[in-house]
């Protein structure tokens, strides 16, 4: 048996740094997207792939790996969802198996009406705090370390599926 590696203290230093940044992060746009447009970030990160996905539709596994969530994380938000009459699911003609999950017109005007001010958010407390030089080397050091991880089948940061999937 390998003996531990601990952490000294320059890197746990930088691990709890970037634990406490992320949390406090997410946190911080979370509260923001709730108390200014009633979205939760869990409505916001199913509205905005399908949104932006070709007639407003995409099939289940597909928005789970587009937003990393297991499959009951899923089902469980989008039935929140529906209630709320922001997304409707539907069979998938190609797939007795598969289900789609559909944006509602209210669930657009939902995401139209809060992204301004998401994506005011996420520049306020993240990117306009990093010259576009350090944007570019956090972007390179977290793909790096994406890579390094086991494999699962979600997509990457930069939406797109693995290939492998």
């Amino acid at each position: 048996m390998t003996e531990t590696r601990w952490l000294d203290a320059r890197e746990a230093h930088l691990w709890q740094s970037y634990r406490a940044s992320y949390r406090e992060l997410l946190a911080a746009l979370e509260t923001r997207l709730t108390s200014n447009s009633g979205l939760s970030g869990a409505d916001y990160a199913l509205l905005h792939p399908l949104s932006t996905s070709d007639c407003g539709v995409l099939r289940t596994r597909d928005l789970g790996k587009s937003v990393g969530w297991e499959r009951s994380r899923l089902s469980h938000q989008v039935s929140r969802m529906e209630k709320r009459g922001l997304v409707t699911r539907e069979e998938c003609e190609s797939d007795a198996r598969g289900s789609m999950v559909r944006i509602t017109e209210l669930g657009r005007k939902a995401i139209e009406a809060a992204a301004p001010d998401h994506v005011e958010a996420v520049r306020s407390y993240l990117l306009d705090r990093l010259t576009r030089e350090e944007q570019d080397v956090l972007t390179a050091l977290l793909d790096r370390v994406l890579d390094g991880l086991p494999a699962r089948d979600l997509c990457r940061g930069d939406g797109s599926i693995p290939s492998d999937c």
